[in-house]
C-alpha cells in the first residue's frame, strides 16, 4: 500500500524479541503499509528493550511507557500486552497526548474500558481498538454483499466456532487465560473478535439469551502436566433476535474440533452465504467465503474483489495491516472507520449482556 501521507511515528509497548502478538502481527503489518514508521518500543526491562530494538532495528528503546510516550518522534502508542496491564499502560500515553491503538479486549471489564474511553475523550486523543476482523477485506466484502441484497432479506444466521485454546491443556506462559478475572477468555477473545465482525455485517442484537459453562474445571499445564484450576467458560451458546428481525444462533467451544472449527451461515429470502475456516479466530482471516442466490445451485466460491485489498496476501497479520491503512485515512480525513475506545466500550457492553443472560437465565 502506498500513500502520500507523511509517516507517523509508532511506538509499541510489548514488542519482544522472542514472542508475542506485536512481533507476529504489528511488525509485519507496519512494514507492509505506508503512512507509519516503527520508531520506538517499550519493554519490561532495559535489557529486553535493547534486545527487541536490535532485533527489529527500532531506534528508540525504553523500559517504560512514560519515556516512550514522551518522545517527540512517537505519534502513536500501540499497546500489545496481556489484558490485565492495558489500563496501566494506556493511561500514561493518553496523559502525554499521544494517539493510542490498543489490542482487544480493551480492558479486563467494562468499567475499566469506560474509564479509558472517558480519559481519551477528555484529552481529545484519537484512539483505536484492535478488532481487526472488521478491517479484513473478506469481512468488508461480506458486509457489502448483505447490504446490497445478495441474500435478500436475512432470515437467520448460524455460527459455530472453536476457541483453539481453552481446551484441555494450557502452555505455561498462557495459564492466565484460565483465570476469568484476567479479562482474557474464550468469550472475549475468539468469540469477541468474531462477534465484532458478525455485528458489523448483520447489525446488533435486539434481544439475546445465552448459556455458558465451564466443562473443564481442571486443565493441565502442557509442559509439566501440572493440574490447573479453570474458571473460564469453555462453552458459550448464544441465541437471539437481531435488530433486523433475523434469528441468530452462535456456539463457541473450547479447544479444537476434528470436524468444523468455523462455520457461519447467513440464510436469506433470495440466497445463502457461507464462511468456513480452520480456526474460530475469525480475526486471523483464514477462512473462505462462498454463496448462492438460488436453492437450485450449489454454493460457489466468492473471491474478494481487488478493491477491498489495500495489502496483498492473507497472512495472520493481514487484518492488522488493513486496520492501519484505515486508521491512517481516518486520521487524515477525521473519520472513525477503525473501532475506537468508545466502540470498544459498546462491544464490552454487548458481551456483558451475554454474560448476564447466561447468569440470570433471562433474555437481555
Amino acid at each position: 500500500m502506498t500513500s502520500d501521507y507523511k509517516p507517523l511515528g509508532v511506538g509499541i509497548v510489548g514488542l519482544s524479541a522472542d514472542l508475542g502478538w506485536a512481533m507476529r502481527a504489528h511488525v509485519p503489518a507496519l512494514r507492509a503499509v505506508d503512512g507509519f514508521e516503527l520508531r520506538g518500543l517499550a519493554a519490561t526491562t532495559p535489557e529486553a528493550a535493547a534486545r527487541a530494538g536490535s532485533a527489529y532495528e527500532v531506534p528508540l528503546a525504553f523500559s517504560s511507557v512514560e519515556q516512550l510516550a514522551a518522545h517527540p518522534d512517537v505519534d502513536l502508542v500501540v499497546v500489545s500486552v496481556r489484558v490485565p496491564r492495558h489500563r496501566e499502560l494506556i493511561l500514561p500515553a493518553l496523559a502525554a497526548g499521544k494517539m493510542v491503538y490498543c489490542e482487544w479486549p480493551l480492558a479486563v471489564d467494562t468499567a475499566e474500558a469506560e474509564q479509558l474511553a472517558k480519559v481519551a475523550d477528555e484529552q481529545g486523543v484519537r484512539t483505536a481498538t484492535g478488532l481487526q476482523a472488521t478491517s479484513l477485506p473478506a469481512v468488508r466484502y461480506l458486509r457489502d454483499l448483505i447490504a446490497d441484497g445478495y441474500v435478500g432479506e436475512v432470515l437467520s444466521t448460524t455460527l459455530v466456532g472453536s476457541g483453539g485454546g481453552w481446551g484441555a491443556t494450557y502452555a505455561a506462559r498462557s495459564t492466565y487465560l484460565a483465570d476469568r478475572s484476567s479479562g482474557a477468555s474464550m468469550l472475549t477473545i475468539p468469540f469477541g473478535h468474531t462477534l465484532a465482525a458478525f455485528t458489523q455485517c448483520l447489525g446488533d442484537f435486539a434481544s439475546v439469551s445465552a448459556t455458558t459453562a465451564t466443562r473443564r474445571p481442571t486443565v493441565h499445564v502442557t509442559e509439566t502436566g501440572e493440574p490447573l484450576r479453570s474458571t473460564i467458560e469453555d462453552q458459550v451458546a448464544v441465541t437471539g433476535v437481531l435488530e433486523s428481525g433475523a434469528v441468530a444462533a452462535l456456539h463457541y467451544r473450547g479447544g479444537s474440533s476434528a470436524g468444523t472449527n468455523l462455520l457461519w451461515e447467513i440464510n436469506g429470502t433470495e440466497g445463502d452465504l457461507l464462511v468456513t475456516g480452520g480456526t474460530g479466530h475469525l480475526q486471523f482471516g483464514q477462512f473462505t467465503l462462498s454463496g448462492t442466490r438460488t436453492r437450485d445451485e450449489a454454493l460457489q466460491p466468492l473471491p474478494v474483489p481487488a478493491q477491498y485489498r489495500q495489502v496483498p496476501g492473507d497472512e495472520v497479520w493481514s487484518g492488522v495491516a488493513h486496520a492501519y491503512v484505515q486508521l491512517r485515512t481516518d486520521i487524515e480525513e477525521n473519520l472513525t472507520t477503525v473501532p475506537d475506545f468508545a466502540s470498544a466500550v459498546a462491544h464490552h457492553r454487548l458481551l456483558d449482556r451475554i454474560s448476564r443472560a447466561a447468569a440470570t437465565g433471562t433474555r437481555q
